[in-house]
Formats: C-alpha cells, sequence, structure tokens
C-alpha cells in the first residue's frame, strides 16, 4: 500500500533530495495521516459514546490531536519548501525541525489532558455498555494504526524528514495505548473490572513518554549535534579519491533542514606543487561532490610539506607522543619554521570525543618533551575540537 501511494503521488520519487519531491512526499504522509486520523477519530467518538468508555473517547481524542498534527504538517512541510530570501538565504528548512518540535508539545498537551481525564474516571467510575463490534473496530484501529507506523517511518526515513519521522513515534504510542485502551474495555465487559480509568491514564504516560522523545531529538537537531557518520564518512571518502589532496581535517558540517547542509573542510596538499593546478583539483571536487551529494561544501587548501625528512621525522615523533598520553589524539597542519637562535613548531591537536584532560597540562607535557628532543625548539600549539 504505501509503494502504491509514493508510486501515484509522488513524481521522481528516488530524487529523494529535490525540494520538490521531498515536499511531495511530505505533502503525501500529511494528507494521508490527516484522513486515517480523522476516519479513526470519528469511529472512536462513536463508540466512547454508546460505550460510556471514559478511555475509548479519550483515544478519540488523541486521533482527532494527530489529525491537527497532520495539518500542522502539511503546512510545515510547504513553509520549509520555500527557497531562499535575502532574510533567510540558507531556506527554510528548518522549519521541518520546528514543526517537529510543535508536534512534540501538541503530543505532550494531549497527554496531560488525557492524564487529568483518568484521575477523573478513577475517582468516578462509569459503567460500560460494550459490544463485540466495539472489541472488533478497537482491534481494526490497532492493525491501521501499526500501518500507519510503517507507513510515516518509510517516509519519514526515505526524505529524513524529522516531522514525519515524529508522527511515526506518535503512531506506535497510540497502537500501545489503544491495546491499554481494548484491554480495559474487554476486561470491564468479561469480569466488570474497573479499570477504565487507570487505562486512561496509561495511554496518557505513552503518550507523554512520546511527546518528549519528540521534544528531544528535535531540539538536538536545532542546537546542532553531531553530523550523520556515513555523511561524513562518505565526504572524506570522495575528497581522497583525488591524488592531489593528501588529507584532510577540520570537516564542519552546518545543517539548515535536510538537504540544506553546508560543509567546510580543509584538504592537505603538497606545498610545493602547483598552485593553479591544486586549485582547478578542489573547484573540481566541490563541484562533484555539491553534485553527488546535494550539499554546498567549501574546501580550504592546507600546504603540507612531504620531502623534507627533518620535518617528517618530527611530525612523526610528536604523533607518536601524543598517543602515549591518548591513543585518540591526533595532530595535524604540522610545520617547522628554523630560526638563528631557535626553531617554531607549530600544529593543530584534535582533541577526541570526552577528553577531559586540561589543555594547559597538555600543553606543559608537550613542551617538556619537546625541550628533551632540542631546547631550541619553540612550541605553537592550537587545540581543536572534533565535530564529526
Amino acid at each position: 500500500m504505501t509503494d502504491w501511494l509514493i508510486k501515484h503521488f509522488v513524481k521522481n520519487a528516488s530524487e529523494t533530495k529535490d525540494t520538490a519531491v521531498r515536499s511531495s512526499y511530505g505533502v503525501l504522509a500529511s494528507g494521508t495521516g490527516i484522513a486515517v486520523n480523522c476516519l479513526l477519530a470519528s469511529a472512536k467518538a462513536v463508540m466512547g459514546i454508546l460505550s460510556g468508555s471514559l478511555a475509548i473517547t479519550a483515544d478519540a481524542v488523541n486521533n482527532l490531536s494527530d489529525a491537527g498534527g497532520g495539518i500542522m504538517s502539511l503546512l510545515v512541510v510547504r513553509m520549509a519548501a520555500k527557497p531562499g530570501d535575502k532574510k533567510h538565504p540558507f531556506g527554510h528548512g528548518r522549519m521541518e525541525y520546528i514543526g517537529a518540535l510543535a508536534l512534540g508539545f501538541l503530543i505532550l498537551m494531549v497527554g496531560i489532558d488525557l492524564l487529568k481525564s483518568g484521575i477523573g474516571g478513577i475517582r468516578h467510575p462509569n459503567e460500560l455498555n460494550v459490544s463485540s463490534l466495539v472489541v472488533i473496530l478497537l482491534s481494526l484501529s490497532i492493525l491501521v494504526k501499526l500501518w500507519l507506523f510503517a507507513f510515516y517511518r518509510k517516509v519519514g526515513r526515505t526524505v529524513d524528514n524529522e516531522t514525519i519521522l515524529a508522527e511515526a513515534q506518535d503512531s506506535i504510542s497510540d497502537v500501545v495505548g489503544t491495546s491499554a485502551v481494548l484491554a480495559s474495555t474487554v476486561l470491564q465487559w468479561l469480569y466488570g473490572w474497573h479499570i477504565d480509568g487507570f487505562m486512561s491514564m496509561v495511554v496518557s504516560c505513552f503518550i507523554l513518554q512520546t511527546g518528549l522523545k519528540v521534544c528531544k531529538n528535535t531540539v538536538d537537531r536545532l542546537l546542532g549535534e553531531k553530523p550523520d557518520p556515513k555523511m561524513v564518512e562518505e565526504i572524506t571518502r570522495r575528497m581522497l579519491s583525488y591524488p592531489t589532496i593528501r588529507g584532510i581535517h577540520d570537516l564542519v558540517i552546518n545543517d539548515y533542514g535536510p538537504g540544506r547542509c553546508i560543509v567546510t573542510v580543509h584538504a592537505e596538499v603538497d606545498a610545493h606543487g602547483d598552485i593553479m593546478a591544486i586549485h582547478e583539483v578542489i573547484d573540481q571536487a566541490e563541484r562533484d561532490i555539491e553534485h553527488a551529494m546535494h550539499i554546498m561544501i567549501c574546501i580550504h587548501m592546507d600546504p603540507v610539506v612531504t620531502d623534507d625528512p627533518e620535518t617528517n621525522h618530527l611530525h612523526g615523533l610528536f604523533s607518536e607522543f601524543l598517543k602515549t598520553i591518548d591513543p585518540n589524539l591526533t595532530l595535524h597542519d604540522f610545520r617547522r619554521v628554523p630560526g638563528k637562535n631557535h626553531t617554531n613548531l607549530l600544529f593543530d591537536v584534535l582533541l577526541p570525543d570526552g577528553f577531559t584532560k586540561d589543555t594547559k597540562s597538555l600543553d606543559e607535557k608537550i613542551i617538556v618533551y619537546a625541550q628533551k628532543l632540542d631546547p631550541r625548539f619553540n612550541m605553537v600549539i592550537r587545540y581543536d575540537n572534533n565535530y564529526c
């Protein structure tokens, strides 16, 4: 069913990096969600009224809020597809994250409201008027929500849309919630157990948990979480495929929304090479990566000396020394500048994730080591954080 919908409603479905195609996926997901949730909300509202079940009525309200979330998602997709303008030169892609955050807050509000209703149901339990038809319809609604979860997840992962993925999380919490409602309905129908209010509270707890998870994941994206390792690996692989580029470092990925990433990276090149020829290769690498990965990339050339035995020897000594302090410490941009009275050694140290040592003490250890090698060495060290 999902593949059929994509085939008939999304043109050029395989071009998932294209803004228009992403928008089509978003419209399909939001429209489908609105239709399905409105249908479920209507059916459960009727069941809730006829049976007198607070939990079923609460579940209907939850589905209605999901439909409202779908409408909001539809608006967000339209806004995120807008191109850049004077005030927003990098486009409006982050609207997808803002929309997911708003959806998370909506889920939390519904959860709090159902929690209050559940408490009221515990204090004043109702007698239920349940039939086999109600049980069958609730069971069918669980199956429908399971399909909707799978549908949202596939579409959301295909286009890396946080709002749609948030809808998927909400759908699976609905499956658990409706299952709890079904259990309470059957138990009261068969054994007269008045647990309707308790189950309403169980539903609200699952909804609250989902809302918190959606908010946390979205806030992480807005604050600037570490990029996808697969993306980092692909950029690295493509750059190192050019023989002119000896190595890379200081790779930074700025996320302005799915399909709107801006990358900066330093490429190590031969300090004695033809600058014009090297620049031509760097330009070609930028064009190739932008075309293949649909990202903007700016490559900075870092000249490195590769044919000086003394520099290479010192580079190896300091690299090995850093590993005795922490196996994950690495250095780059190593340069040796001889002078009349002293020799400057300049390099950058990349600090790994979780490195807790004080850089001042690290400075002191490196300087002590350098002085043992040659008292004329003057150290100029800069520390970089690992952004990938």
